[in-house]
């Protein structure tokens, strides 16, 4: 059994329709009262957390969730009570572990229906946060800075540097972000864990060498001049849309990171100068910060950062827009700044002041305080939102990579639950999970969404919640899918009707590029040329929203499905649609057999997503049999020699970062149920090498029916990494059920 700290009985997570807060011996379920307590906290509480909350990162930097597992599993004591027909013995061996693994997933699962986890991973997202405190005056509560100051402490790695995540070898946008953060919260400059850190950052070359990011932080903070960093030139916002490097053709994520990005540059905020600011510019300059050259600071960045090298064309561009600064025309400069700041309201108002995402809702909460004061109501409603990023575990108080993946892994984890019969023992679960697909389907447009550049959004579902309410095109195939599944299970009385499916599919369809695959949240709107405009050193393939091999799969499950549910349905355009997205699917396979994954790692996930799709595909007169039958043959051969001697599969990050299989030291769970769902659905002959694989997971699995937190699972932009804490138990029991249908066919 878990060993449950007193600590983290002082934490309690509150949730609403999918929203996220945790509370600090909150007073109430009341979700809006949740700070009561969080300031008042005693020093011998945070004694009991500073002892509580020490994490030995050494082994593994993951966290595994304890904190909220534990309090989940406290507070519901349902146990499975359902029978089960006499099963032979290898059926019967599964079906308790299924039955196990269920029981204990489903009593995490919330009263609303969706499935909480930890959504962290990058380093780089709390410090943003901080600074738009700091910078608006509006400091977090004594709690909650205690818990942030042992996430950051938790996480230093071994050199005293920070990596971009949790993983990751130590950078200099890592080291001094966390650093400048710690201090934020209050940890004296002498504090041994920051002398070693300034040892880091001079031996590394200085501060000057921080990626460009972290030169936008520091100049906020007046720790860095506004004159070496490159012009984001507010005016291109003004441009005819008609171009092709207008910013509204920018991945969305870009888009609206460097969208107050450019209102805070056009601005030159800065925090005046205080005792506080003057000493940190000591600590990280010693005494060069008056004599520094700061125009030539623009492009250096430290080796260690040094992910995407800065394009001849971006340098080119910089020079113009950096000359243009010199002359710039004030009229047109407040045109563009009166745009973005409409803009920015847009974009707070969709959301209800959440944002698209951890980045942009920091910096849109510096934008908004600069130009409507703390004391308004929009800044305040920024502020309430700033508690929906974060998230509590037993390595501390860390900003999730979202607002959560509330509809995400609730779509995965109703599909893996009703992968077998099996599924109907648990119709409270079910029905709790619909009601959340429900619940998270997009019913209305925004009034705003074309004038803002928003892809229309009635029928699909988000990555998160509803009031995120930015709609994904794999979120919604997911969302289509799951609700499929539950309809076909006959546990659920259908409130999602057949409009409201029908939008779901259409809304597919007008997702899907003119290479035949989809992207993220929008069409691709630009040539892959402008990626020579990606000014960020650190991501690669930012700058437009490209098409995706397990996005493409997801949509085309999804259209397969509909045809076999609903074939009178725009038959011929889905039947084009599949066509062309299997088309884009079989052109991303490598030599090798395998696929890229751009959102998880990474080859054995990409593999697994291709191979359900063109597994599903087969013998429906989509394609060519024999070309759909060779590509799954080489996927397998890919996959069986991968295998590692114990069963099982394992990647590190580094298979994303670094473009090739990265094998782990030890087989992974999580890798290992991709793999084995794969080579089922080929319908791969070799039953030993998919029998090692589920003994693998069996064996991983806990007496309480959990499966240990392993390595980081998710990925975005090629170079950082993220937490998604359910796929350790959504995935072996997707795995498992699916073992479990085929053995009671034989």
């Amino acid at each position: 059994m878990l060993n449950v700290k007193p600590g983290w009985k002082n934490w309690q997570l509150l949730t609403e329709k999918g929203r996220h807060i945790w509370a600090f011996k909150p007073s109430s379920n009341n979700i809006n009262h949740h700070l009561q307590n969080a300031e008042a906290i005693s020093d011998q509480e945070i004694a009991q957390l500073q002892e509580d909350f020490l994490f030995d990162k050494s082994n593994n930097p993951n966290s595994g969730d304890k904190v909220f597992r534990a309090s989940a599993i406290a507070a519901n004591f349902d146990e499975f009570t359902g029978r089960l027909p006499r099963l032979p013995f290898k059926a019967q061996k599964i079906a308790d572990s299924l039955i196990k693994g269920i029981n204990y997933y489903a009593r995490l699962q919330s009263d609303d229906g969706h499935w909480p986890g930890d959504y962290g991973g990058p380093l780089f997202l709390l410090p943003g946060l901080l600074v738009a405190s700091y910078i608006s005056g509006t400091p977090f509560p004594k709690a909650h800075q205690e818990m942030m100051k042992l996430y950051l402490f938790n996480h230093q790695n071994k050199d005293a540097g920070w990596g971009m995540h949790i993983e990751g070898e130590s950078t200099m946008f890592g080291t001094v972000m966390q650093y400048v953060s710690l201090r934020i919260l209050g940890v004296d400059k002498n504090h041994e864990a920051l002398l070693k850190a300034r040892d880091w950052i001079q031996n590394n070359g200085g501060v000057t060498g921080i990626p460009s990011w972290g030169k936008f932080y520091l100049s906020t903070l007046n720790l860095y001049d506004w004159q070496g960093f490159n012009s984001l030139f507010p005016e291109m916002w003004l441009f005819p849309k008609w171009l092709p490097f207008h910013p509204s053709r920018y991945w969305c994520h870009s888009r609206m990171v460097y969208l107050p990005m450019a209102y805070c540059y056009a601005q030159r905020i800065k925090v005046p100068e205080n005792e506080f600011i003057l000493s940190l510019r000591d600590e990280l300059y010693g005494d060069t910060f008056a004599t520094i050259d700061w125009p030539k600071q623009r492009n250096a960045l430290c080796p260690n950062d040094n992910y995407t090298k800065l394009s001849p064309v971006l340098k080119w561009m910089n020079l113009f827009t950096n000359s243009y600064e010199k002359v710039s025309c004030s009229w047109l400069r407040k045109k563009a700044l009166a745009y973005i700041l409409r803009y920015l309201n847009a974009e707070d108002a969709q959301t209800d002041y959440i944002d698209i995402g951890p980045v942009n809702k920091a910096i849109n909460s510096i934008c908004i305080w600069h130009a409507y004061g703390s004391e308004s109501e929009p800044f305040k409603k920024h502020v309430a939102r700033w508690y929906d990023y974060l998230w509590v575990a037993e390595d501390g108080m860390k900003m999730n990579g979202y607002n959560g993946s509330q509809l995400w892994d609730t779509a995965f984890a109703t599909r893996a639950i009703l992968e077998s019969d099996l599924g109907k023992l648990f119709p409270e679960t079910i029905q709790k999970s619909y009601r959340f697909i429900d619940l998270s389907q997009i019913k209305a447009e925004h009034s705003t969404h074309a004038e803002f550049f928003r892809h229309p959004m009635i029928g699909c579902w988000p990555f998160s919640t509803t009031e995120n309410g930015w709609p994904v095109a794999d979120c919604t195939a997911e969302g289509l899918s799951a609700t499929l599944a539950t309809h076909a299970s006959g546990l659920v009385n259908p409130v999602i009707d057949e409009q409201r499916i029908e939008q779901a599919v259409d809304s597919i369809l007008s997702y899907q590029n003119k290479d035949g695959g989809w992207a993220t949240y929008e069409l691709t709107r630009a040539p892959k040329w402008l990626e020579k405009l990606n000014p960020s050193e650190v991501f690669a393939d930012i700058m437009i929203d490209y098409s995706w091999t397990e996005c493409t799969a997801a949509c085309v499950i999804a259209l397969l499905e509909i045809q076999e549910a609903y074939p009178d349905y725009k038959t011929n355009l889905i039947h084009q649609a599949i066509k062309a997205g299997l088309q884009f699917i079989l052109k991303q396979q490598k030599a090798d057999g395998s696929w890229y994954g751009a959102w998880a790692v990474c080859f054995t996930y990409a593999t697994w997503f291709a191979v359900e799709a063109i597994s599903k595909a087969k013998g429906k007169g989509y394609f060519n049999e024999s070309i759909l039958i060779d590509s799954t043959n080489k996927a397998c051969v890919f996959l069986i020699g991968k295998q590692k001697a114990d069963g099982g599969w394992g990647e590190t990050f580094e298979s994303c970062s670094k473009l090739v299989y990265s094998e782990a030291e030890t087989s992974q769970v999580v890798n290992t149920a991709w793999a084995v769902l794969t080579l089922m659905v080929a319908d791969f002959k070799d039953n030993n090498v998919i029998d090692a694989g589920v003994n693998l997971l069996l064996s991983r699995q806990t007496d309480t029916g959990d499966w240990l937190q392993e390595k980081i699972s998710g990925v975005f932009n090629y170079n950082c990494m993220i937490t998604y804490a359910n796929y350790r138990n959504i995935f072996p029991i997707w795995a498992l059920n699916r073992y479990y249908n085929q053995i009671i066919q034989e």
